[in-house]
């Protein structure tokens, strides 16, 4: 049999082999390394017997697919260690999640941290044991019965769901068995660093009508090194929590008033106001109109757009004189609206129609989290009617917005090409030529990619951004969504040069995406410390004490002449305590004003990121943070102010 790698190399063996005999074959250090095989797109155990020619990628942890298989082993090793503690505790479902593993349980008494301690304690008995995994299946009526006597109903009830004629797959290491399709290491001596990070509570199957189980989650790494390091970004993560520091910094309060529905204060609305004035001004460069759509739109609307038949579960309806309407979850059906305004011709195309538009959708009570994960937000849209010919440099100019804005931040990002879904509507040969435009764009501009099979838009193939924050973190935010569908339903159109009438295609894109959700990444990824362009408070005037107020007050008047965002503070506190206060509140500038400031009608700087930059002139001090803000230069702290 012909075996090709991922590389195009290609081994040829006899006789059948398993993935992990093949992998020593290659080599004795990938073998040591591998966690899992994919054979023909299909991601396997290490135990699988290859028997006829394929294409054979050995994965490593490296791997994503290969993270999965260690980290869905580290849940297991979990899982026997709880029901060695705790035999009455009865087991859900346990799979590896993007930064580790969880086990969904049922307990009578919940488990506290200090259980978590004794759970660890035991995990790594059982990797000192060196468990071989076994994996073997039964029939599905064996199968129920089997779970039957285990008193395990929520394995029983998994299996019952499942068709009758269906084989179910188990993994066993020790005494422990589990329902599980795999795959799994070959081992439990392999998972050896790993951690149980927190507590949850989380419904079974998803569902509010079910019982509430708690949730156990963990991480696991093949080495110590591998994990302190990410032990160590998850406490960096919680001092940059932006719901602890919204708090802190009078951005923004949620409110059991309004679950999932964010309130902006003072501070939050500055920042968002100077996002949103950038937003207006890189837009209007680039060739954009705004408009503005309403927030509630009649059924029959959704029901032409697809959203009704597609999206409906996540939109929130009511009824005006007798006649369903929607609260917008999207903006496109009424930018679509507004491009059937007036007739249209090739001259006037592309139109590139921008809105800032705030949309609603329903998200479940337990997905909700911080601005992260809202129920209501403004989203960035913009919505680009255009000939065919014109689609790979609209999608390029898009590319290329979306990279001046996330370079202007700092952050490093990934794209990924994101194809035809299920549950999508059109033809294959409108996809097809969707997708390979988006391909060709990105091919052009050197923009490395991967595939995401089946994760567009219902109406059309997409290619998303993901950004990199500070820590590591990376978001989806940008997108460009090449839509061939909803003009087609709109019959949407334009008088060519040779007078007939032709069908637009449509571009739908975001940049930031959800303006909360990207403050929200801001404020962690900046951990509250913005730059000075961006930050809602720029300069804090500190007298010395009440017998410079005046003089304070005069440089206060200055900076808000020049549009400096400053405010004074007139307490009659000591000067320590005031510049230790402002540097809490992450101000990028003080200027302390006393005596010798007064005679010299100077000030005093304090900068994050310098610490003492000596007296300065007011004019001088003025025209620096007007440059620095005109440019949006991002300041480096220095060493000593680290």
């Amino acid at each position: 049999m012909k075996i090709i790698l991922k590389d195009g190399s290609f081994k040829e063996y006899e006789n059948s082999k398993s993935v992990i005999e093949i992998a020593a074959d290659i080599s004795e250090g990938l073998a040591r390394v591998a966690t899992a095989g994919e054979i023909d797109g299909e991601v396997v155990d290490l135990r699988t017997v290859v028997d006829k020619d394929c294409e054979l990628n050995i994965l490593t942890f490296n791997d994503e697919k290969g993270k999965g298989a260690f980290r869905h082993t580290a849940s297991h090793i979990m899982a026997q260690a709880v029901k060695r503690l705790y035999p009455e505790t009865k087991l859900a479902i346990g799979p590896s999640v993007a930064d580790g593993f969880y086990y969904d349980v049922d307990r009578e008494t919940p488990f506290t941290a200090d259980d978590l301690e004794k759970i660890e304690k035991e995990m790594k008995k059982i990797v000192k044991e060196n468990l071989p995994i076994e994996q073997f299946t039964k029939p599905r009526n064996e199968a129920i019965e089997y779970f039957k006597e285990k008193e395990e109903p929520y394995k029983v009830e998994l299996i019952e769901d499942l068709p009758e004629d269906e084989t179910i797959s188990f993994y066993s290491q020790g005494e422990f068995t589990d329902l599980c399709a795999g795959p799994h290491l070959m081992s439990t001596k392999y998972v050896k660093a790993f951690k149980l990070t927190s507590l949850a509570g989380a419904y079974w199957r998803g569902s509010e009508k079910n019982k509430m189980l708690q949730r156990i989650y963990g991480t696991a790494f093949p080495k110590k090194a591998e994990l302190e390091e990410y032990l160590n970004m998850l406490e960096e993560a919680k001092k940059r929590d932006h719901r602890k520091l919204g708090k802190e910094l009078g951005l923004f309060m949620m409110r059991d008033e309004g679950p999932g529905f964010p309130f902006f204060l003072p501070n939050g609305m500055v920042l968002k106001n100077v996002l949103l004035d950038y937003w207006r001004e890189i837009h209007r460069k680039a060739g954009y109109v705004e408009i503005s759509t309403p927030v509630m739109l009649s059924r029959h609307l959704w029901e032409t757009s697809g959203h009704w038949d597609h999206y409906k579960e996540n939109m929130y309806t009511t009824v005006i004189d007798e006649e369903d309407f929607a609260i917008k979850p999207m903006n496109c059906p009424g930018g679509i609206l507004a491009y059937q305004a007036e007739p249209r011709s090739y001259r006037d195309l592309p139109i590139r129609m921008g809105e800032l538009g705030l949309v609603h959708r329903h998200e479940k009570s337990g997905q909700l989290h911080g601005l992260m994960r809202v129920r209501c937000f403004t989203q960035d849209d913009a919505h680009i009617f255009m000939t065919p010919d014109q689609i790979k440099d609209e999608i390029k100019g898009v590319a290329g917005l979306i990279n001046e804005v996330y370079s202007l931040f700092g952050f490093k990002y990934h794209v990924e090409l994101s194809t035809r879904p299920e549950d999508s509507m059109g033809s294959d040969e409108d996809w097809e030529m969707a997708t390979d435009a988006l391909r060709g764009a990105l091919d052009d501009l050197g923009l490395p990619y991967v595939v995401n099979e089946g994760d567009g838009a219902f109406y059309g193939p997409k290619i998303d951004f993901h950004l990199e924050d500070s820590i590591g973190r990376t978001w989806q935010c940008g997108t460009i969504q090449l839509d061939f569908q909803l003009p087609l339903r709109f019959e949407l159109e334009y008088t060519g040069a040779d007078g007939e009438k032709h069908r637009p295609i449509m571009i739908h894109r975001v940049v930031f995406g959800s303006i909360e959700r990207f403050i929200g990444i801001l404020i962690e990824h900046f951990a509250g410390a913005f730059p000075t362009w961006l930050a809602p408070v720029q300069v804090k005037v500190l007298p010395i004490s009440d017998k410079y107020l005046e003089y304070g007050q005069s440089v206060l008047d200055q900076l808000n002449a020049a549009g400096i965002r400053a405010e004074i503070d007139t307490r009659a506190e000591k000067i320590g305590y005031k510049i230790r206060e402002a540097q809490m509140k992450k101000i990028p500038y003080m200027l302390v004003v006393g005596a010798k400031e007064e005679e010299e009608k100077k000030v005093s700087v304090r900068s994050r990121f310098a610490g003492d930059e000596g007296q300065k002139g007011l004019e001088e001090f003025i025209a620096a943070i007007m440059e620095e803000t005109a440019k949006k230069e991002i300041r480096e702290v220095t060493k000593e102010e680290k």
